[in-house]
């Protein structure tokens, strides 16, 4: 028995589990504040219902086994995001619109990839289904910015980018193959490959960067206004949440927003290397083939925790042996975490204590 686990897999241990808890508490605690209802779907459900609620269901990702009961072929859930579609849809399809639902659990992949080699991992967010107005994609962005500030994490950053730039601009004008070839260019900052299909588009690779210079820029690219809406629904947006979140705007940036509609974000912050949360406009599609619109958020906790932030500092009291329980039960009341000698010869540092009581008076070490 060497205690070794499959690869993408981890253990965490405490204090790091305390600290996901503690993250996950708050952030929950915030989206029920703006009235998001938490759910809980199970880890694992019939992959064809799975894969067909929500255009990003990703189910290339999904693990996927036969069910003995069933003989059906069930799939843990790479994402959570496709099963809040199916309640919301289904057993919560006579709940008035707009529906606030918040979430938390594991999800599981099938492969890890070179950048992010984890495959099983926490992800916690909000879905606000029925809407995805201006009005709707700000609240969901401040939720999501009240939620990490709640759990500790600073120094945020959002990426702004419009998913359906390029279809909107070239409405019919360009056959599917050449669109898709397109947005491929222009996702990857490619001015020869962009050139080389229609040089009209080249633009938009500079229209990146600071919000505000990278929206002047947009602007005026778009002569025809055919973008107008967007981009001013966009200034509304980050209207209300400047000051608390840099913000930077790549209008062409598609990896993770593939079947997002007209708005898409990611989240950074200070000292992570990757995102730490995503979100935006989609269409939640429901049995007789109708879609409906939605807007919401993920929160990816692997990072936030591995790069330390929203850590919790480890606060023990030490209580020496035959301490009565009378004493103990007062100190928790107060809010600290006890650890009762058990023998006589017990130590707060065996016990990785950073107070004990002595005198009835909680001393730090």
């Amino acid at each position: 028995m060497t205690g070794l686990l499959p690869e993408g897999f981890h253990d965490r241990l405490p204090p790091a589990a305390d600290s996901a808890a503690r993250l996950e508490t708050r952030a929950l605690g915030v989206a029920r504040l703006f009235g998001y209802e938490q759910v809980d779907p199970p880890l694992a459900e019939f992959a064809d219902a799975l894969g067909s609620r929500l255009k990003a269901g990703r189910m290339h990702d999904a693990v996927r086994f036969i069910d003995p009961v069933s003989q059906r072929t069930l799939a843990i859930r790479p994402d959570l995001t496709a099963q809040i579609g199916r309640i919301a849809a289904t057993r919560m399809g006579h709940h008035p619109r707009p529906v606030r639902l918040s979430y938390a659990g594991q999800v599981l992949k099938l492969t890890g990839s070179a950048l992010h080699p984890e495959r099983s991992m926490r992800q916690i967010g909000c879905e606000l289904i029925g809407l995805d107005t201006v009005a709707a994609a700000t609240e969901i962005v401040r939720v999501a910015i009240e939620a990490l500030q709640a759990a500790g994490v600073t120094g945020l950053s959002i990426d702004f980018t419009l998913p359906d730039l390029v279809e909107t601009l070239a409405g019919d004008s360009l056959a599917p193959d050449t669109l898709a070839a397109l947005r491929d260019r222009l996702d990857a900052k490619d001015a020869g490959g962009v050139a080389a299909i229609d040089s009209h588009y080249l633009p938009l690779i500079e229209a990146a960067g600071p919000f505000d210079a990278a929206m002047a820029r947009l602007r005026a690219f778009d002569a025809g206004k055919a973008l107008a809406s967007r981009l001013d629904g966009l200034a509304e947006i980050a209207a209300s949440i400047d000051g608390q979140a840099a913000l930077t705007l790549d209008p062409t940036e598609r990896h993770g927003f593939e079947y997002q509609s007209w708005l898409g974000f990611s989240i950074f912050a200070q000292g992570v290397r990757s995102e730490i949360g995503r979100g935006g406009t989609y269409a939640v599609l429901h049995e007789a083939g109708q879609e409906e619109r939605a807007v919401g958020f993920s929160l990816f906790a692997d990072p936030i925790l591995d790069a330390g932030l929203g850590a919790t500092e480890r606060t023990r009291l030490f209580l020496p042996f035959g301490t009565p329980a009378e004493t103990g039960a007062a100190l928790r009341a107060q809010g600290w975490v006890t650890v009762a000698a058990l023998e006589g010869d017990d130590t707060p540092q065996a016990q990785l204590c950073s107070h004990v009581l002595r005198e009835g008076v909680p001393t730090a070490l």
